[in-house]
């Protein structure tokens, strides 16, 4: 839905965003992603985050982006951190190694079995078991070198698959609050509903911390499916029916993502949300479009003509 500037909605605040990154594969994915990195750069997000692979299979080249884009860009990385096949001591060594190159934001995660979403997961012998413990690992290391890291974490407003039932996931959220979280970023979702009842529960149980919309920018909608299946999201009968007819149109797909997620955002806005994360699969376009929609335009430098 385009915004009317003559609406109501044309004097909503501008909503302050993130962004979500994957590592490269291959040289042709890299181009992709550092042109993505350039172009969003200038909407000055609040910060970009970087994901692991399955398993922790991108480890060592989510490592490399974190810190490339520390050190190149004016954006404030947060870098993924697992607790999938490796020691305590092997995932402190590099946060600190995050540190050490400026990156002071993590989003604290257990991760995925090395055989990928849906399959078991289970902790290393001499690792961290979960998310609330791996973030306790990182207090207290901080404590005895002062790295003070900045931590996200991840919540599931339709439940995570390895879920207790909801009740089990809104305590789980405030163990990882009690622990030292600071905010918290959804799984995505395409019915405002579901994430303003996670909220209202959230609050009841006691987590007060930011709880972050995550806005999902996939164009394939058979590839939405089959992240939807294993991440146990629901894709209403009217989204199917937006995409149906679209499979070999890409053009059309695109406009309807940015505006479908736009649309998203706004009525989360008239609830009185001003915080969105986009993942944005490293397509620019899509994260810009949708921006746009929302009244955010690129920042510019240099003296006004």
């Amino acid at each position: 839905m385009i915004p009317d500037n003559n609406s109501a909605g044309a004097a909503r605040a501008a909503p302050l965003v993130s962004f979500e990154f994957f590592p490269p594969k291959n040289d042709k994915m890299a181009a992709r992603l550092w042109e993505s990195v350039s172009r969003l750069e200038a909407m000055a997000p609040d910060f970009v985050s970087v994901t692991y692979g399955a398993g922790g299979s991108t480890r060592d080249r989510t490592h490399e982006t974190v810190r490339r884009m520390a050190r190149e860009t004016s954006l404030s990385p947060a870098a993924h951190l697992t607790c999938v096949s490796a020691t305590k001591q092997d995932v402190l060594n590099v946060a600190d190694a995050y540190w050490q190159a400026g990156v002071k934001h993590i989003v604290a995660l257990r991760g995925d079995a090395p055989e990928g979403m849906g399959q078991k997961f289970e902790a290393h012998p001499n690792g961290f078991r979960d998310s609330i413990d791996l973030i306790e690992g990182l207090k207290e290391n901080a404590a005895n070198n002062s790295h003070k890291f900045e931590i996200t974490v991840s919540c599931y407003p339709e439940s995570h698959p390895d879920s207790r039932g909801p009740d089990a996931d809104i305590a789980f959220l405030k163990a990882k609050q009690d622990a030292g979280a600071s905010r918290a970023i959804t799984q995505f979702f395409y019915d405002t509903d579901i994430y303003l009842n996670f909220l209202e529960r959230a609050r009841a149980g006691g987590v007060t911390m930011p709880i972050i919309p995550g806005i999902m920018l996939q164009p394939n909608f058979e590839g939405l499916k089959r992240i939807a299946k294993l991440c146990a999201a629901s894709l209403p009968d009217w989204l199917h029916k937006l995409y149906e007819g679209t499979e070999n149109d890409s053009e059309t797909r695109d406009l309807i993502t940015a505006n479908l997620a736009a649309e998203l955002c706004q009525k989360l806005q008239e609830a009185g949300i001003q915080n969105f994360h986009f993942y944005t699969l490293n397509k620019a376009g899509l994260a810009l479009s949708t921006c746009h929609l929302l009244g955010l335009k690129p920042q510019t430098t240099g003296v006004a003509q």
